[in-house]
């Protein structure tokens, strides 16, 4: 292993093996240079990659001809480096539409299509976009006056288009020339603590984290029978998760059955019906998995891996699912949305039992630990703030020079504001967001500590710690607890249960017991919406 302080690395010149499995090996397949590239670099199975499945609850599957990229005419609003805004639920369209404009030269900017008319218009101020793509049921969100043209993805002229390219047996060309160096998509940030910021990504970004999984592609054992992979998203494709993962599905040539909407039993259908094998998913979904006793009665044989990230995964929760699916691998990784998506992971079965970590660096990525309050570098074992480097970080924030002075240095390194530590091995803890630790008196308490192990009791469903403010201690942590069906468990039960198993400045203080969580559509918690909620004695109930 390579490693060196006060920054670490795995540089790609070297291999890093962990097992048999190298961290950074020779690549002697071509790859793309560009996202526009993967029509014709991706990898695909001997056979025609198969057709992509929409997955409705209250409609059957679609199974379309396999779209090609760019296979939209270029609108004539957008032209190359030009905005595309996207306000669309998952569909087949989206990918589609996606590499069309990708392949164009467009910028790529989605949004969340359940997001309020004026956070939309504030998207749309930021991103000025010179066309936007919406449906029927989301036109009405966008800013008439901002944008000169609104294309619906559900009209009959656009279904009709796309069926008339699905016919034909050419693909056009449309000659456009795109570099790395130019931008691919302005994702938004999660927005956890405060307004949303436009993340602009060049195809550099997306192609270097391709290059790390094009390393790590181990090649099909002859002596087997071939196995497609078949993915199933519930993530959404507007969310950098969403978004990389499926890029990773084209590029790897692997089946992919979407959800317009999220349902829990209807997902648990589709892994029975479709033999799914792999799932990227968010914490909240692990939690369900490992407690609901829906997931006793679907056939979930096929599923052999769970990529998790979006937000922290407590280990507690993390046991419990491998306890309950012993044959399905989980494996955790972390990332940004400032760095592409993954900037940890985990690669083999042995990896994966560190249920506490979030793996090891990604290819070509280095780090280095630093004291927040003097910006020196800590060695393995201290907690810090973690700083990133490579070539999957951002160009900045759109519109926003400030905030991306104050997260990308001289240097090239990324303040990410997450509280971590590596330990000898080069595994990396996650701890929690500096903003969002609880300053109880002299001490520091990571909301992210309390949660797992709240969300650990048999009876709660669901919760959250914010900081409470209090004359005396200054804050104090305070839970957000959602019951459990039929559950009466009460607030002196909840600050019991995690006395028993936490330093005393760490204790819950204060107990509320609410329906839902407000989450991010990555799963992370909205800490600021249940702060606002508990300062109000006159708030509705969540």
């Amino acid at each position: 292993m390579s490693t060196s302080w006060p920054h670490m690395s795995w540089p790609h010149s070297q291999s890093h093996t962990v097992g048999s499995i190298p961290r950074a090996a020779t690549v002697h397949k071509p790859r793309p240079s560009t996202l526009s590239d993967l029509r014709s670099h991706s990898r695909l199975s001997p056979n025609p990659s198969p057709s992509p499945i929409s997955l409705s609850p209250s409609s059957n599957p679609l199974r379309p001809r396999p779209p090609q990229p760019s296979s939209l005419t270029p609108p004539p609003a957008a032209t190359s480096r030009h905005v595309a805004f996207i306000l669309s639920p998952t569909s087949l369209h989206v990918p589609v539409l996606y590499f069309s404009l990708l392949a164009l030269g467009v910028v790529v900017s989605p949004a969340n299509p359940i997001g309020s008319e004026s956070e939309i218009a504030y998207q749309v101020r930021l991103t000025r976009p010179a066309i936007a793509f919406a449906t029927s049921a989301t036109a009405h969100k966008l800013p008439k006056d901002e944008l000169r043209t609104i294309i619906l993805l559900d009209s009959p002229e656009f279904l009709s288009m796309l069926n008339r390219v699905r016919s034909s047996d050419t693909q056009p060309e449309f000659g456009v020339e795109v570099s790395q160096t130019d931008s691919a998509t302005i994702l938004f940030s999660s927005g956890t603590t405060g307004r949303v910021k436009g993340v602009l990504l060049t195809h550099r970004n997306f192609i270097g984290l391709l290059a790390g999984l094009h390393a790590l592609r181990l090649e099909p054992d002859p002596t087997l029978p071939e196995e497609q992979a078949v993915s199933l998203f519930t993530l959404p494709l507007f969310h950098v998760f969403g978004f990389f993962m499926l890029v990773r599905a084209v590029a790897m040539g692997e089946t992919l059955v979407l959800m317009e909407r999220f349902d829990f039993e209807a997902m648990l259908r589709a892994v029975e019906r479709y033999k799914v094998s792999y799932m990227p998913v968010s914490p909240p979904l692990i939690v369900a998995l490992a407690k609901s006793e829906l997931a006793q009665k679907y056939d979930l044989s096929s599923l052999r891996l769970l990529g998790c990230g979006g937000a922290p995964l407590g280990k507690e929760v993390a046991e419990r699912f491998t306890e309950r699916f012993p044959n399905v691998e989980l494996v955790q990784g972390y990332g940004l949305t400032e760095t592409g998506a993954a900037a940890t992971r985990m690669i083999d079965s042995e990896e994966s039992k560190r249920y506490a970590s979030v793996g090891r660096l990604s290819e070509n990525m280095e780090a280095q630990i630093v004291d927040p309050e003097n910006g020196e570098a800590l060695p393995p074992g201290q907690r810090g703030e973690l700083w990133l480097r490579g070539p999957t970080v951002m160009k900045g924030y759109v519109g926003d020079d400030k905030a991306t002075a104050e997260t990308l240095d001289s240097a090239g390194w990324l303040k990410t504001g997450d509280l971590c530590f590596f330990d000898d091995e080069g595994f990396l803890y996650i701890v929690d967001r500096l903003k969002e630790l609880i300053k109880y008196k002299a001490y520091q308490v990571p909301p992210a500590e309390l949660e797992p192990i709240l969300q650990s009791h048999p009876d709660i469903a669901d919760a959250a710690v914010i900081p409470y403010p209090d004359e005396e201690a200054g804050q104090i942590p305070m839970a957000y607890v959602v019951r459990k069906p039929g559950s009466n468990i009460t607030e002196a039960a909840v600050m019991d249960f995690v006395a028993k198993q936490v330093a005393p400045y760490k204790k819950i203080r204060r107990v509320s017991f609410i329906n839902t969580i407000p989450k991010s559509p990555a799963g992370k918690i909205l800490r600021r919406e249940l702060v606002s909620h508990a300062l109000s004695s006159h708030s509705s109930k969540l």
